[in-house]
């Protein structure tokens, strides 16, 4: 089994941006992470990231990955394009975002994504990415 994760605008800078909101995980530390549980599950995990919802959009729609995780981060929000990207995946969505959208500010309470998402886990930290993973591999 395959799991794919896709991490969207400056998620690439984990870590160190707002690690009061997002902690001091860097995104090499959390890719780092989900491979070694993946492997402890029993699967392969991809990890891409990109600032571009182009980029998101062509790693879903070419990967062999059986499952994806997704963090849109900003295009959680606004971007239609990804979303029917998530649609059109064959296998099971998990959306995760590392702090409460819900507990923010009003325009980040509106996902495009949750829809078309087998499941999402909100500010539950960097653990929610590894419970969509066991969530994934459970689903298989």
């Amino acid at each position: 089994m395959k799991v794919l994760v896709l991490n969207g605008p400056s998620l690439g800078r984990l870590g160190t941006r707002q690690p009061e909101i997002y902690g001091r995980t860097t995104l090499a530390e959390l890719e780092e992470m989900l491979r070694a549980r993946g492997k402890e599950l029993g699967c392969e995990v991809e990890c891409v990231q990109s600032d571009d919802a182009a980029d998101l959009i062509a790693a879903l729609s070419k990967t062999d990955a059986d499952a994806a995780i997704i963090n849109p981060a900003a295009l959680t929000h606004y971007s239609y394009e990804l979303r029917d990207a998530v649609a059109a995946f064959a296998g099971p969505v998990y959306e995760v975002h590392i702090s409460n959208i819900y507990a923010r500010e009003p325009y980040r309470r509106h996902s495009l994504i949750s829809p078309v998402a087998r499941g999402s886990i909100i500010g539950l930290g960097i653990t929610g990415y590894l419970l969509a993973l066991e969530a994934a591999v459970e689903a298989r």
